[in-house]
């Protein structure tokens, strides 16, 4: 049901219009914490996932009919309708036709649980920025990544950014928080930080191609791994590069490393 509103002060709109992602979150129990999921296509994909609409918002008079549709299939979920400003107020730009949907986090996952039985995961490091984190959440659904590793320096994979920028494979592809590479290696993984370092080897060598089990660790956009988290690694992999380029984006990277140790 379309709720036409005026104002945006409403505490029911506090989700849109005045709590930050951090406060959306919830740290202290992540399990009662919320998220922002942007787009019909996107919302359809976390349902479908199973997570649950708590409530969505609309731009008043310019509802198009697949947001229509997806509203019209969720009759106890309230939508708002706001004006374009007000709308805009809320993701930064002008969008006509736009949808948002304020939904509930999962439980956190358990690292053991995801990665039982699983050949190749990701594990992201201090990697800050939405976008890349979305990326890389987008490589490794379409490239047989079965698990993604987050470390506590990593930003919120359910950051709404990063859910619009993964266009919904972050919520399909299972994922956990980590302390560090030591979590990593006790799950019985052979890990690969993704680095410069003197004594890397090929992304493609053989004994990274043929692992049982690989983990390929993936770091910060600015400075790379830790050179803490670099020697805690079983290997060192960097991609071969041409024309005095040293090094690709965290997120492209990303993308060249999971097809070329895909099993």
């Amino acid at each position: 049901m379309i709720i036409n509103t005026d104002s945006t002060d409403a505490p029911e709109l506090d989700v849109y219009f005045r709590l930050t992602e951090a406060q959306l979150r919830n740290r202290k129990e992540e399990s009662k914490g919320l998220f922002i999921a942007e787009s019909p296509k996107v919302v359809s994909v976390a349902l479908g996932a199973g997570y649950e609409a708590v409530s969505l918002l609309c731009v008043r008079g310019e509802t198009d009919a697949a947001s229509k549709e997806l509203i019209d299939s969720l009759p106890d979920v309230p939508a708002y309708a706001v004006t374009p400003e007000d709308f805009q107020k809320v993701t930064g730009f002008a969008l006509t036709r736009g949808l948002l949907c304020a939904m509930k986090r999962k439980p956190p996952a358990d690292p053991g649980d995801i990665t039982r039985g699983a050949k190749r995961i990701a594990v992201l490091d201090g990697i800050a920025d939405s976008t890349n984190v979305g990326a890389v959440f987008r490589s490794a659904a379409a490239l047989g990544i079965d698990a993604v590793l987050c470390t506590k320096t990593c930003c919120d994979p359910l950051l709404r950014r990063s859910v619009r920028v993964s266009m919904g494979t972050v919520l399909l592809t299972p994922w956990a928080w980590i302390d560090g590479i030591d979590d990593v290696k006790s799950l019985g993984f052979l890990t690969a930080a993704l680095a410069l370092d003197e004594n890397s080897v090929s992304i493609g060598d053989p004994r990274l191609k043929n692992a049982d089990r690989l983990a390929l660790v993936l770091g910060s956009e600015g400075y790379g791994l830790k050179r803490e988290v670099i020697d805690a690694c079983d290997y060192t992999a960097k991609i071969p590069m041409t024309r005095g380029v040293d090094s690709l984006n965290v997120a492209a990277a990303a993308a060249v490393a999971f097809w070329e140790t895909r099993l």
